[in-house]
């Protein structure tokens, strides 16, 4: 599996998310104390960016509809979005953050 280096656990407000691009694939990182979750950055119902929604209880918030995701499944939590988003491997190397979009495991 090939991770990347994305940004800097510091660059992450706690409870904050971070919208990036690793290579071409959107990404919505969202930290929870030390923690770091990574899903894909596109609403499954809307297709608008989730980083610009709210993160609450271990969940990202859609800004358009109010979907919300489970930050570590990706799977919804209440309509109207059906569909999860793609989640991604995350490791932590001091201050790093690296995210590999590898499906393996």
């Amino acid at each position: 599996m090939t991770f990347e280096k994305v940004c800097q656990i510091s660059d992450i407000d706690d409870g904050g998310v971070l919208g990036l691009e690793v290579g071409e694939t959107p990404v919505a990182l969202v930290r929870k104390g030390e923690q770091v979750y990574a899903l894909h950055d596109v609403c499954s119902h809307a297709e608008v960016k989730l980083s610009e929604g709210e993160v609450y209880d271990g969940t990202l918030e859609c800004w358009l509809h109010g979907s919300c995701f489970d930050i570590a499944t990706g799977k919804p939590t209440g309509p109207p979005a059906t569909k999860p988003v793609p989640v991604y491997q995350v490791k932590i190397e001091g201050d790093d953050v690296l995210v590999s979009l590898s499906k393996e495991s």
